[in-house]
């Protein structure tokens, strides 16, 4: 018997499948239907199409049918139904769901459930609705409550903070110049940690594993001395990180990495013991002085210490480098001075585009209004 839907294709038909195959620009689901289209007008059969491109035979029935009946284009869509469901809450309801999922949870939990939230709703005379329907409500808006991050927030319309910033700000604009260079300064703790059993390597068919139990072998301090004009940096590893460890690292700075310099300009936040007098705490006086007259200090705001780019090269140290246990001070310093010796071969600068005409703008609402 004559099959009563039969596909032939034309020549033009047959490019325009083999050229939307090949493109690799639409969905999947078309090509795997423009395949079916072109064996089935090759002549190959129902069993040899489900073998070579596991469908089942109801969608080669379908693809054959709607060519025949419908046409190329529409042979190549998957038919949606024309099914309509009606919202169980209006745009009003809507909104006063929104509104209670972003307000303060009960006493005793951390965030509203989707539960809560139901009986929460229904308690304040709204309709009865199923926490699925609260839970598809929450996600097709774009405010996602239950999301929090944390964030450096800066206060509001304050002088301080405006002023010291576009000081930062403008000592990025300054050109590179090797009698004052311009230098970044930050720190932060890494805790040293121990296997207690031998991680595996991975096999064929299985991952690295590695034993989540950990000894503690204390912590390490990490100084970043960032030159990024020049595409420099160095990090130096202290057991503490008191007043005393930062003056030794500022000697460091200072008589070791730019003994020829005439003056030092520091970008650094606000930690007490980023100060000149951390110096007579750890030098004589005569030291002391001719340390502080070394440099010159700019510091960054409060909460506004993403404006130190040195914080910028502790998080790529983090994430390319300290990601993983490390167990002691020897091999902590053994794998920062490769890590930095291999950024410092590529010179890998910051491109610093932020400047006090963007800060005006985008952050007028940090600088106080004059009143006249």
């Amino acid at each position: 018997m004559k099959p009563k839907y039969v596909v032939h294709l034309s020549d033009e038909q047959r490019r325009y499948l083999e050229k939307l195959i090949s493109s690799g620009t639409c969905s999947a689901q078309q090509i795997k239907r423009a395949q079916i289209l072109l064996k089935l007008d090759a002549g190959w059969s129902y069993k040899r199409i489900i073998e070579a491109f596991k469908v089942a035979e109801g969608t080669i029935t379908r693809v054959r049918k709607t060519f025949v009946k419908q046409g190329l284009e529409a042979a190549l869509q998957r038919k949606k139904p024309n099914r309509e469901y009606p919202h169980k809450l209006d745009g009003e309801q809507e909104a006063h769901l929104i509104a209670l999922a972003c307000s303060q949870p009960p006493d005793g939990r951390s965030q509203w459930s989707l539960r809560l939230l139901r009986d929460k709703y229904v308690q304040l005379g709204y309709p009865k609705v199923s926490h699925e329907t609260i839970r598809r409500m929450l996600k097709k808006n774009e405010l996602k409550p239950w999301l929090r991050e944390e964030w450096c927030i800066p206060p509001q319309a304050n002088a301080a903070f405006v002023c010291q910033m576009e000081d930062i700000l403008e000592v990025y604009k300054r050109p590179y110049n090797a009698e004052y260079p311009v230098v970044c300064i930050d720190e932060m703790p890494v805790q040293l940690l121990m296997d207690v059993h031998p991680p595996s390597s991975p096999k064929p068919g299985q991952p690295a594993r590695q034993d989540y139990e950990y000894e503690r072998n204390g912590v390490e301090n990490l100084f970043m001395v960032f030159e990024p004009l020049q595409g420099k940096r160095f990090v130096f590893v202290e057991d503490r990180r008191r007043k005393i460890e930062w003056a030794h690292v500022m000697k460091k700075v200072a008589d070791e990495l730019y003994p020829n310099a005439k003056k030092i300009l520091v970008v650094l936040d606000n930690l007490n013991t980023h100060t000149p007098a951390s110096f007579y705490e750890a030098f004589d006086p005569q030291e002391a002085r001719r340390l502080v007259e070394r440099f010159e200090f700019h510091y960054t705001p409060k909460h506004g210490s993403w404006l130190n780019m040195a914080e910028i090269e502790l998080g790529v140290l983090a994430r390319q480098c300290l990601n993983r246990r490390i167990p002691d001070k020897e091999t902590l310093v053994k794998e920062v001075s490769a890590w930095q010796k291999q950024r410092n071969e590529q010179v890998v600068k910051v491109l610093w585009q932020f400047t006090t005409t963007d800060a005006r703008i985008r952050l007028r609402k940090l600088y106080p209004q004059i009143q006249v």
